[in-house]
């Protein structure tokens, strides 16, 4: 007697689809319960993101099909692997984005996919989503589409033309550690060349109407890449392709192939934990101006579990200390311990109006002002 296999309804996609998207960890490391990703009833992960006036508001991510033709290794939906395959269409997907969006749950949309046939295929789905909210439901609102790497550059121009975001996993720091992890992809072909062609694209505001961000994402721990040539990989995000952020999912040692020369016995707590030394990085980089050849690695090139790279900075400099607190920039502040961007911009306004003699000047005293105050001065 034959088996009768029932195709997925909308709901019963959603539920294997989000069940999927919980290997994908970037952004799922936060210091307080509003930065973490949280589940709705359907079972679809809803996003915190940080806008750019300091206020939160959730994201609807939704990977449209865990059905994917690559083979990296540390992916436990890659193609040779045995798991239920499913496919949300066009218009499912918009329907249920707009569900939420209209109850207020959500202010905008984040598209991923397996990819489903080849890179441009899978592209014209993702694409036709954005497509059908811009001109169909008039919807202006944030779309952050992924790209496929290998995605041909006329779909690339098109996500930039409909997306408020797009972002190419750079995945690895260089090909050789992608050789680690994948047989399918050519790192120059697939990634970097997709990755320049995004970055001339967005860096040209003037011909979109409008500032498309571009981001990117490192898989760590998986291809046995170090810490110090991601960091090298980064300043060059940066300072060269003036990318808008660097995210990174830690590699969880369990799922993939046990093969990977990155699958070390290392703790979850050890791999969660370099995952946010790498984000802490990040932050000095974008914010404070520190450079790669700045940032403290131990002699494996790995960053101190055990300390922020920010105090491992400080006291691998003990000449740059003490700062003194009324005569000192803005950028020599934000080089001490304990002293953020908020902080800094206090000092420096209450400064002006009266001379600052102690941390109480500063602020109510912390841990993070206790910590800062070994290395300043009020002279």
């Amino acid at each position: 007697m034959a088996a009768i296999i029932s195709q997925p309804d909308t709901l019963e996609k959603l539920r294997i689809l989000s069940a999927d998207a919980q290997y994908d960890l970037a952004c799922a490391c936060g210091s307080v319960n509003d930065e973490h990703r949280r589940r709705g009833a359907d079972g679809t992960w809803i996003y915190p993101v940080t806008l750019p006036d300091g206020g939160r508001a959730s994201l609807f991510k939704i990977l449209l099909s865990n059905v994917c033709g690559n083979d990296c290794k540390y992916c436990p939906l890659r193609g040779d692997q045995d798991i239920r395959r499913c496919t949300l269409e066009v218009d499912e997907t918009v329907r249920t984005f707009w569900q939420y969006y209209t109850q207020g749950k959500v202010f905008g949309l984040f598209v991923s996919s397996g990819v489903i046939g080849t890179p441009d295929a899978t592209m014209q789905r993702i694409n036709a989503i954005a497509r059908v909210l811009r001109r169909r439901y008039t919807f202006r609102g944030y779309i952050h589409l992924k790209v496929i790497p290998g995605a041909s550059a006329p779909a690339i121009e098109e996500a930039v033309s409909l997306a408020s975001a797009v972002s190419l996993n750079i995945e690895t720091p260089g090909a050789e550690f992608l050789a680690n992890v994948s047989s399918k992809k050519d790192y120059l072909r697939d990634i970097i060349d997709p990755i320049k062609h995004i970055s001339r694209l967005v860096q040209q505001p003037g011909a979109l109407g409008r500032r498309v961000q571009q981001t990117t994402q490192f898989i760590v721990g998986a291809a046995g890449e170090s810490d110090r040539r991601i960091v090298q990989y980064m300043e060059g995000l940066y300072q060269r392709l003036r990318m808008h952020r660097v995210y990174f999912s830690a590699y969880q040692g369990h799922l993939g192939d046990p093969a990977l020369p990155g699958r070390q016995p290392q703790p979850g707590a050890d791999r969660l934990m370099r995952e946010h030394r790498l984000y802490q990085v990040d932050f000095l980089m974008r914010k404070y101006g520190f450079h790669d050849h700045e940032i403290p690695f131990d002699a494996g090139d790995r960053l101190p579990l055990d300390k922020d790279p920010k105090e491992a900075w400080a006291q691998g400099h003990p000449e740059f200390f003490p700062v003194d607190v009324n005569r000192a920039d803005r950028d020599t502040l934000l080089r001490v311990p304990g002293l953020g961007p908020v902080t800094v911009r206090r000092i420096l306004k209450r400064r002006r109006q009266a001379r600052l003699t102690n941390l109480h000047d500063i602020g109510k005293p912390g841990k993070l002002l206790a910590k800062a105050a070994a290395y300043l001065t009020f002279s």
